[in-house]
This record gives C-alpha cells, structure tokens and sequence, in this order.
C-alpha cells in the first residue's frame, strides 16, 4: 500500500501476544494471532451490495482443516449482524453453529460448532453488515452524488467486510461472486466467468477462482463505473499469452484512464524480466477511487488508486504525471513481493513495502530515467534517516504487539529505509548478484509466504556471502536507528588510511544511548593521481580502519560513494574543507549525501547556521533540481526557529533570493508548449519556496496573487481556474488567501462542492489551508469536517497552521476543540497521524507538554495513538533543544 504525504498525497498508513489457545477451552480471545490449529483451506465469498443502501448482505463459506478437535474457533468479524451459521462436519452432518463477538475493538469472534469436531469442515456464516463510512473493509463513497461501494481491507480491515482468518500468513483461493443492481458494474480480483439475472433489478456476477491470496488483497467494487479497455499485456517468455487490462473510473471518468493504461504494459513487462517470472494473474484492473484512506492498493488483479493517481489528461500538473507512473509501479511491482510471494506476519511488512518501493525506483530508472529515480531513492532514505534518529523510532523488522503496530508500520522506516538498505546490500554484492537471489527467493515461496530470514537466505547464498553478511544484513533489519560514522584521513605508515568509528546518530538533546554498532557496507570515493576510485568494506565494529590504496597525497574523501549507504557521516574540518573543494564534481547522489552530512552536523549541535549556510551554498550551484533544492529544508528550519531581528531575515531572504531566483528567471511563471517536465517541476519548486510569506520575493509573489485572484474570479458559475498555470494553481491560490483572507476562503469554500476534478479540488483544499487569521483558519477546518470534504482529503486542510507558534497554538485550540468529530470522520486507520496532525512542526517543551497532556487519557480509544504521541512529543522537544542551542549572531 502506498503511503501518501503532504501537500497533494496523505497518509491516511514479531511473535505477537495472541498464541495459540487450547482447543475447547473458554479462555480470553486471541488479540494477535488466531490459534493454527484451525487453518482456513479456501473460502467462497457471496454479498448483495447496491451502493445506495447503508446496508449490505453476504455469506461466507470457508472450508477449515481442525489438527485438534474442538467444540469451536476463533475468527475475525468487525461490525457484523450475523444471523446464521451452519457447519458441515468430515462425515457431511450439518450443525448449527453460534457466533460471537468475543473482542469487540480487535475485532474478534468466537464460533462455536455446534459439537467437538476434527479434520476437514465448512463453516457457512450469513450476516449483514453497514457499508463502512470510514474508508475502510467495505465502504461507502460518492461522485458527483452518485455511491459508489469498493473494498480497503489492508491491514486488518477485512474483518468489517466479512467474517474470516484476517491475518496474511493464511493464503488461500478465493470464489467471489457479487449480487447487485442490474445498471451497475461490478468488478473483483479475477475475471468476471458468469452473469446471470438474480430476480427483478438484480444481477449475479461469478469471478473465477483466485490464486491463494491472504484476506488482506480480496478486492471488489460496485457501481455505475465506466469500464474502459486498455490494451493487452503482450505476452513474453515469462508469460504465454495476453493478459487483459483494463482502467476502471466512476462515471464519466473513464476516458481519462488512456495515459495510465497506455504505461503499464512497459512497467508489467520490466517487472517480468527483473523476476524472470511471469504476471501471474488472469486480469489486471487499475481502478480510480472516488476517496481513499491510502495512496493506492495493490490487491491481486484489481489494484486500487486515489483517482488523481490516474485520470490524468494531456494538460495535467507534471508532479501528478510522474505520480501516477512511479505509484502505477509501486503497487504493480507488489504483484510479486506481496501478492505472489506474502509475508507470514506484519512483522515483516517491509518483505511487501521495502520491495516495492526499490523494485519501483529500478522500474522508473529504466522506462524513464529523466524522473531521476536514483536520486529519489537518495531523498526518500534521508527522509527516513528524520524518523530514525529518534529514539521512539521503529525497527524495520518491528515486533507487533497490537493492531497499532499493525496500522503505524505503513510509514518511512518500512518503505524508505527499508528500501535504501536493500539498495546498499545490492550495491555491495552487485546488483546481478543480487537479482539471481531475489528471482530464487519468489520461485521458492510463489503462492506462499516467506519470513526476513528467507529473502536474507536467497540474497546471501547467491552472494556466496555466510553469516557475517547475515548478521549486518540484519543488524539493520533488528535494530532502529542511523548508523553515523565519523571518518579521519591519517597516514600511517606511508599508507593513506580512513579511521573510522560508529555509533548511532543522535540530535542534539536526545536522550538514547549511541553504544549500537551496525554491519556498515561502507563504500568511500577518494581521490587518486587522475581521478578517483571506490573501496567497499563491511565495518562492523564500534572503530576500524581502511586503507586508501593508491590515495593521493592530501586526499579528499567522500564517506558514501554513490551516496548508496543508509548511514550518516561526519568528518574534521580540514577533511570536510577538501571534500567541500570537489563537491561541484561528485555525482548527483553523492552530492546529496554531502548536503545530509551538513544538515546532521547541525542537528548534531556540531555545526552552527553560518557554518551551515556557508557549506550548502555551492550545492546550490548545481543544475540538477533535486540536488539545489537539498538546502531548503535547513534553511526553511533556519528562518522559522533561527532569526529573531529584522535583520538576520533580511540576510537569510537575500541568501535564498541570490541563490534561487535566477534560476527561476529563464523558466518564467507559465508551462510553455512543449516544455520538459523536468522544466516544469522546477518552476513549481522554485515558485512555491521563493513565494513563501516568510522569503517573500516581491515579483514571485506579486505574480503568484495575479494568477491567483485571476482564478477566483467567476466565470460560467464556476471560479476560473484555468487562468492560473495547472502546476502553479496550490501556490497562486495560496497567496491570494494569505493576501485576501475570508473573500478567498469563501470562495473556494462555494467552489469545491461543485468541483469533481481531483486535481482542482486538491489545490483548493491545499489553498484553504494558508489561511492564516485565526477567525478564517478556523472556518477552513470547520469546513474539512463536512460532507463537501471528502475523508482522504481532510487532512490537506488540517495541515495549515504550523508555521508559527501563534499559528499552532490556535490550530491546536481547534484541534482539541473538535478532536471527537475528527476521531469519528477518520476512524482507526488514521490514529497514529493524530498526535502529529494535532501538534506537528511544534518547537517548545509546553507544546510537547500540553500534546502529552491531552492525549494520554486518550491512547486506548485510537490504536496507534502512542506511538504517534511518542514519536511526536520526542520531535518537539528535539526541535525545541536545537533552537535553545543556536546563536541568532552566526546569521551574517
């Protein structure tokens, strides 16, 4: 599942404690996992949705194989009326069986059988149940004012739509069959077999049998939608014949599918040739959903999108087209490392998350590199390198002890980390090396599941690697945290030689213990008569050395080639000074590394701002986009916490204008025919960071309320959307609401009800959020909780606010004012983005205090809460410690 952020995509996303219970006993529920002597065989799924009902009916159908005899088992059922149960035993004697809510918030069951039973048996369950309004199991949704009814069921949502063993280590073929009106569409995971007319205004659809799937990937979906025909995944060696593909939209929507459709046919065939194994479902719909609590989903042959991911038209926002491919590839690259090949346990979320996330970034590397994918593996492990110096953070590989833990796994520890380790360990063995391990590690466990230890196996075996690169591979895998090295270049000897040390990178206030040694697959560049050259070792204790063959005298070195390792460096300043002389000739990447060594120099109280500023000004120099933005976020961090007289903003305003204006200037302020995208998504960064209220560039802005008043104005009853640039809309909107106030937010508050386009409505909703009188932020906010705003999108507004600590002090009054109304519109799925959606961007110990405060009487009724507060409130205080730190007098 794809995880989103802000401003256009959101997040919505061991051995446990449940163990296997006695049979025929009356002890408590099992909150972890169900009890393996009751293993699910196959299921037969049967439900009568018409979207326009708040009800719908089913029955479940699961052939059980009992190792033990009982008188009963445990399933999983949430929000379920069930009316009748009927177990069959081995002997084929019908017995009436009883179902019981035994675990009301985990959702689990008690069925009884009706007598002791063993072997082989079916259980036959009817229940009714409400379609779902919190983007979860089998849910509810709109268009236009027309419902729509489609399926979530990952992690462990299920149980809400029907009752079962919802947990992924039970993989199993599923028959589905759909009852629904005869005007509607009904679509599921395998290709449609039978239509047949089901009594006055219904119709019964039969899929064929899927392949063993966990219940986590069933997917269907009923509604007016328009079907529209892509074209045939053409067959390869891996795959014999054809496979149909077809894009599924609400209607009216559907024509808008043709650019994702005409795309997947290269991701599909990539994936094949990387795996040497054929897609191995009998169809593949791509289907756009209405609103969504994910990113996207990628359930086996009907893999489900936010619809902006995929309506896409020839004039669409360039972030939104290189969106919809790199997601596209995400969850399609799922269709092996998740759906083929399944996780026993969530413990193991990143053998799906990790995997598709690197295998995507190797896809989008080879059908497109322009989008630069090696850089965004770069970026998305500096990102999770944030999280993981906290000690609150995660573990890859983290134990489960409730379903919170199940739900606040989907976050950058799995994905990005998990991404960026697997690109290191590739790097060190070499990437054909490491194919031939991935392709044995699906051929041994396809249709199955697979555990850490089983991909750590394959890779290691085709390395002809033994336990020592086991154990480093699994030191990152078992343990949280960024392993930080700090290098000096000696001669000892005659010989150039690297010292090295590690420990765990800590910012500066943390309270954890830096004593943690990682396995490291270090890889240094240095400098050589002519050039440069790479050594890799494996250093896996607490102080080491490595010898620089061939060095030049005075070397330079580069800590991370290739800036392929998830760890972070520090070196001396002399060493720092020579490597700061041949930052403009490293790669992209490792010119990236370099600016995160910076920034965690500073975050490690080791740097001070003008140390800072003065170190990423060259990086701001090179002529690749993700490479001269790399400096923002410091420098953003630098203007809100840092400078406290007119002055110093004057200085830090000129040194991000000088910087970044000019090259804005050949670009100008609207997309031009035929432009590369590359183009465009530079004038979007460039525009939106020098436009910001506290940098404030007197044209930029000017610009940006022109075309933003332009926008607002009417036309036809609608506002004039089109008269800003599509890629600049969020930004020219923006400014006009912090410049106008309440006419803005009226505005688009009459606007967006009669808006459908994603795109549109997402640059509004963003928009409303710079809303910055407190009287307008709050009719904003208020405005998110309504039926105009849909739940995936609520979060697009509620982000506002955090620039300041007057503006977080009234977000955060709002917040607590309404916080049971937002409890109740999101549901579970978001409870560990509350603390961070409530008081994120805080800066002081009271607003950790009172974020504290508020929620620990709060923590049992949201799962996911904790981890959320503790993980926030450690943000707070670190951001608070840094700030204490600094000397406001560095800024000259």
């Amino acid at each position: 599942m794809r995880r989103i952020v802000r401003p256009l995509i959101l997040t919505a996303l061991a051995a446990c404690c449940g163990a296997a219970l006695a049979a025929g006993t009356d002890a408590a529920p099992p909150l972890g996992h169900l009890p393996e002597w009751a293993q699910p065989e196959s299921y037969k799924l049967a439900f009568k949705v018409d979207p326009k009902q708040e009800d719908y009916s089913g029955s479940t159908t699961i052939k059980l194989k009992l190792t033990q005899p009982s008188d009963f088992v445990w399933i999983h059922g949430k929000e379920l009326k069930v009316s009748k149960v009927v177990v069959t035993d081995a002997a084929g004697k019908k017995h009436t069986g009883k179902y019981t809510v035994a675990a009301e918030k985990e959702g689990v069951a008690r069925l009884d059988l009706g007598g002791k039973l063993e072997g082989e048996i079916t259980v036959a369950i009817d229940f009714t149940a409400p379609l779902n309004k919190q983007l979860q199991g089998l849910y509810k949704v709109s268009h236009e004012g027309i419902p729509y009814a489609m399926t979530q069921m990952e992690p462990v949502s299920a149980r809400y739509a029907f009752p079962g063993f919802d947990e992924p280590r039970f993989k199993t073929p599923y028959d589905i069959s759909l009852t629904i009106p005869a005007d509607d569409q009904g679509v599921a995971n395998t290709a449609q077999v039978k239509e047949e007319k089901a009594g006055a205004g219904w119709k019964t659809l039969t899929f064929s049998t899927t392949k063993p799937l966990p219940t986590y990937l069933v997917a269907f979906a009923v509604g007016p939608w328009d079907v529209v025909k892509g074209p045939d995944i053409t067959p390869t060696q891996y795959r014999a014949t054809a496979t149909p593909l077809r894009g599924i939209a609400a209607k009216g929507e559907g024509h808008r599918m043709q650019h994702v459709l005409g795309e997947t046919n290269s991701i599909i065939h990539t994936l094949e040739d990387y795996y040497g194994f054929g897609y191995p479902f009998d169809k593949l719909d791509l289907l756009a959903a209405p609103d969504f609590s994910a990113g996207a989903m990628e359930n086996a042959g009907l893999v489900t999108f936010r619809d902006w991911l995929l309506l896409i038209d020839p004039d669409s926002a360039a972030n939104y087209v290189r969106g919809s491919f790199n997601v596209n590839a995400h969850e399609l690259a799922h269709q092996w490392t998740g759906d083929t090949v399944t996780m026993a346990w969530w413990n193991d979320l990143w053998l799906n998350e990790a995997f598709a996330t690197w295998m995507q970034q190797k896809v989008t590397q080879k059908v497109h590199p322009e989008y630069r994918a090696d850089l965004d593996r770069v970026r998305g492990a500096q990102g999770a390198m944030g999280n993981d110096s906290l000690v609150s953070a995660r573990k890859i590989r983290q134990e489960i002890t409730g379903n919170g833990d199940i739900e606040t796994a989907f976050d950058g520890i799995t994905y990005q980390k998990g991404a960026a380790v697997l690109g290191m360990f590739e790097g060190f063995v070499s990437e054909p090396v490491f194919q031939k391990g991935m392709r044995a590690y699906i051929q041994k466990h396809k249709f199955a599941n697979a555990t850490a230890d089983d991909l750590v196996d394959s890779i290691a075996e085709a390395a002809g690697q033994g336990d020592d690169f086991k154990k480093a591979f699994n030191s990152f895998l078992d343990q949280s945290g960024v392993p930080y090295v700090v290098t000096e270049v000696k001669t000892d000897g005659g010989k150039t030689v690297l010292h090295m040390k590690q420990s765990r990178y800590l910012p500066l206030g943390s309270t954890g213990d830096a004593n943690r040694v990682w396995g490291v697959p270090m890889c240094v560049r240095y400098g050589v008569a002519g050039g440069d050259k790479v050594k890799c070792e494996i250093f896996n204790t607490a102080e080491g050395s490595m010898v620089l063959d061939g060095a030049a005298k005075g070397t330079w070195v580069m800590p991370n080639a290739n800036g392929r390792g998830y760890y972070r460096f520090a070196e001396g300043k002399a060493d720092l000074a020579n490597l700061a002389k041949v930052v403009g000739k490293l790669s992209d990447a490792e010119q990236l590394a370099y600016a995160d060594a910076v920034r965690a120099g500073f975050q490690h109280g080791d740097l001070d701002a003008g140390d800072v500023l003065a170190a990423l000004k060259p990086i701001t120099a090179s002529g690749t986009r993700e490479v001269f933005t790399a400096p923002m976020n410091t420098f953003t961090w630098i203007m809100d916490h840092e400078a406290s007289t007119d002055a110093q903003r004057a200085t830090l305003r000129k040194w991000a204008i000088d910087a970044y204006k000019p090259k804005l200037a050949p670009l100008g302020y609207r997309k031009k025919a035929g432009e590369k995208d590359n183009d465009t998504l530079t004038r979007n960064v460039l525009v939106a960071f020098l436009a910001d209220k506290d940098i404030g560039d007197k044209d930029v802005r000017a610009e940006m309320l022109k075309q933003g008043d332009a926008a607002l104005k009417t036309k036809d009853g609608h506002l004039d959307l089109e008269a800003a640039d599509s890629d600049l809309l969020a930004t020219a909107l923006g400014v006009s609401v912090q410049e106008h106030g309440a006419p803005a937010v009226d505005a688009l508050i009459a606007e967006i009800p009669k808006t459908s386009d994603p795109a549109k409505r997402n640059a509004m909703l963003v928009a409303l959020s710079e809303a910055t009188d407190p009287a307008v932020a709050n009719k904003a906010r208020d405005f998110a909780l309504g039926k105009d705003v849909k739940v995936g999108e609520m979060a697009m507004v509620l982000m506002g606010g955090r620039d300041s600590e007057s503006t977080r002090n009234d977000q955060w009054k709002w917040f607590t004012t309404n916080y049971d109304k937002i409890v109740a519109r999101t549901g579970s799925f978001a409870g560990g983005k509350l603390p961070s959606l409530a008081a994120g961007g805080g800066c002081s110990k009271a607003e950790a205090d009172r974020l504290s405060e508020f929620f620990k009487p709060r923590l049992a009724q949201v799962s996911g809460a904790e981890r959320g507060l503790a993980q926030t409130s450690e943000a707070i205080l670190l951001c608070s410690a840094l700030k204490d730190k600094q000397d406001p007098k560095t800024i000259k």
